[in-house]
């Protein structure tokens, strides 16, 4: 190399030369860097001097340790590399982080020394997390725990030796904040031994010790009705609190007479609570059902309102005065079943043959009757539930089981086709004008609006508000011929409460007529008893 050529070499950072220290990016992305460093590097004099040491130890057979201990001493002492320039002449370089740049040399300062946070990791401080899960339910705060216990020993106060049945009615409601006619069941969970009478310790035991002044009420009822192995509820845990409804509600006084008509209405009660809320079918209720509807509304619905018919969720006589009237005029043995051929009269031959047949397949719901071919009183609650009341989830869900052939979940054209032919065989009987399918069709997808045309989902029932209707045009003629006619009367009705849903409207115009067909028996027997006595006078 000439003299100039070195001159300019002095200029460059010896660090530079450091090959091993440059990252591979750089060497891939301009590679002709390298390769000009490394022929400048070859041809320094020092550089020379190495390489024929290191022949002659290659030669010799003396091992390669060029980087750690050089065995020639014509090799530099100091850099095993030899530099490009001479020592002081290498330019400072440009500012860097420290933590950044490999060529840092700097001895770091230690953590401890600068206080920093990574001290915490060497002696962590332990954290206590506070609990978050009570098997029981959290526990209540002191403040309303001495509130309750103040309560407490303000009405035990008078009643040292314990309070009775009759006495710890007020108390259930007043201090428990449950209904009234929770008492006797109440009653039963804390005497245990059955004396009679429920002292302050035994209630502040049971009641404190379950936790239930901390629970909500869907729980606190749940706990007092469910058995101690079960952790949901079954349709004998509702008994007790029925049979003292029965007993104690104003508006239920004149079935005391009656005992066999306040079983079925408490059957009723409870055939209808389990249609609407226990959704699984199973018939286990669970609190997670329990919490979702509106049973517990209905409760201290009924507790204060003392005409029972102004309670329409579950408790109106009216209304179970309509569907045990409706069972037993279907019911023509009175055996307390019904077979396909009584169930096609209901609503005057209304429904087809072939959605009766998929009623008494079990489809839509397994029966709980034990006689083959039959539907007992129970099943027919869930029946005549289903068929009046169609904007309901349970009803829909009912139904479109019915429709679903093949129960892919999915109701196909050729499905509403096998039940509308009926439809339209029974119109062209009864020489009314017949639509055909392909109109139906269309009307059902306008009414339904489904994501795809070709299909209705369950998903796209429950959405739609007319999807009842949608089910009476397929297998109910006189809901049909209703729909199409749109009666004015009853669009009237619909717009004067809206609040009350089709059952309500259903179970209210059948009591009026039921009520009145009674009156009009019971004065036709009366005149006839007038006329028989004035026959028999002149005798």
């Amino acid at each position: 190399m000439d003299v100039e050529e070195t001159g300019k070499l002095e200029s460059l950072d010896p660090d530079m030369l450091q090959l091993q220290e440059v990252s591979p990016f750089a060497l891939k992305s301009s590679p002709y860097v390298a390769e000009e460093l490394f022929s400048q590097w070859l041809s320094l004099p020092d550089t020379s001097r190495l390489v024929k040491s290191l022949l002659a130890d290659a030669k010799a057979g003396v091992p390669f340790s060029a980087l750690e201990n050089p065995t020639n001493t014509n090799a530099l002492s100091i850099n095993p590399l030899p530099s490009l320039f001479p020592a002081g002449s290498t330019p400072p370089l440009s500012p860097r982080s420290s933590s950044g740049s490999p060529r840092t040399t700097k001895q770091r300062t230690s953590p401890s020394s600068l206080g920093s946070p990574l001290k915490l990791v060497r002696d962590p401080v332990r954290e206590i997390i506070p609990q978050f899960y009570f098997k029981n339910g959290r526990p209540p705060p002191n403040e309303m725990k001495e509130h309750f216990l103040f309560q407490v020993d303000n009405r035990f106060h008078s009643h040292l030796d314990g309070l009775q049945l009759l006495e710890f009615k007020s108390f259930t409601k007043e201090i428990c904040k449950l209904p009234s006619f929770f008492s006797t069941a109440l009653f039963r969970k804390i005497d245990v031994s059955f004396t009679g009478t429920i002292t302050r310790d035994q209630f502040i035991d049971y009641w404190i010790r379950s936790n239930m002044l901390a629970m909500d009420l869907p729980t606190r009822i749940y706990t007092i009705l469910k058995q101690p192995h079960r952790t949901y509820l079954v349709q004998d845990d509702f008994k007790p609190i029925l049979r003292e409804l029965l007993s104690s509600h104003p508006g239920l006084e004149f079935l005391h007479s009656t005992p066999e008509f306040q079983e079925r209405y408490a059957e009723t009660v409870i055939h209808r609570i389990f249609y609407y809320m226990n959704r699984s079918g199973n018939g286990r209720l669970t609190l997670r059902e329990l919490k979702r509807g509106n049973l517990i509304d209905a409760m201290l619905h009924v507790d204060e309102e003392e005409d029972i018919n102004k309670v329409l969720r579950y408790f109106s006589y009216e209304h179970f005065y309509v569907i045990y009237c409706k069972f037993w005029e279907l019911d023509t043995d009175h055996d307390f079943f019904i077979d396909r051929e009584n169930l096609i009269k209901y609503g005057n031959h209304s429904l087809t043959y072939r959605i009766v047949d998929r009623i008494f397949s079990q489809v839509p719901r397994k029966f709980s009757s034990k006689v083959e071919g039959k539907m007992n009183y129970e099943d027919f609650v869930h029946f005549i539930l289903a068929e009046e009341d169609k904007s309901s989830e349970p009803s829909l869900e009912y139904w479109f089981r019915c429709i679903d052939l093949d129960g892919n979940g999915v109701l196909t054209p050729n499905e509403m086709l096998f039940f509308y032919e009926e439809q339209l065989h029974r119109m062209e009987c009864m020489a009314q004008e017949p639509v055909l399918f392909e109109d139906i069709l269309c009307q059902l997808v306008d009414m339904i609006g489904p994501e795809n045309e070709g299909y209705i989902t369950l998903r796209d029932v429950k959405s739609s508000k007319l999807s009842g209707n949608v089910f009476n045009i397929l297998f109910n003629l006189n809901k049909f011929i209703a729909f199409e006619t749109r009666d004015p009367f009853l669009i009237r009705q619909e717009r004067e409460d809206p609040n009350m849903t089709e059952w309500d409207r259903f179970a209210h115009r059948e009591y009026i007529r039921l009520s009145m067909e009674e009156d009009g028996e019971d004065m036709s027997n009366a005149s006839g008893d007038v006329w028989e006595e004035s026959l028999e006078a002149p005798f």
